[in-house]
């Protein structure tokens, strides 16, 4: 809203509302921007046939329960299996405890 108010030569000192500055400006809220965006990403992935990855990840329906205590913060813990046989490696070696050399089948 700061550039906006600069673009139309306001300052908060002349009190006037942002919905009124951006209904000036032709701007719509950056809310509604931003729920458009997401609507039309999950229109993609509605549509998307079968076989693609986005589309499975989207699709799937994790079963089981969550373990007990603090949720997991590292990247290997959120993805699923699925992702996992898609790429072409085995889950024991997606499971391993350190990121090092060659735990995801990519050593040199």
């Amino acid at each position: 809203m700061s550039f906006l108010r600069r673009v139309a030569g306001l300052s908060l000192r002349d009190r006037v509302r942002s919905s009124a500055i951006r209904e000036e400006l032709g701007v719509e809220p950056l809310l509604l921007c931003i729920e458009r965006s997401q609507m039309r990403c999950l229109g993609h992935l509605v549509r998307m046939p079968p076989g693609h990855l986005p589309g499975e990840v989207f699709r799937a329906c994790p079963s089981g329960r969550r373990p007990p205590g603090r949720t997991r913060t590292r990247w290997r813990d959120y993805v699923s299996r699925l992702v996992w046989e898609r790429l072409g490696i085995p889950p024991e070696r997606a499971g391993r405890s350190s990121w090092g050399e060659g735990s995801l089948g990519l050593s040199a």
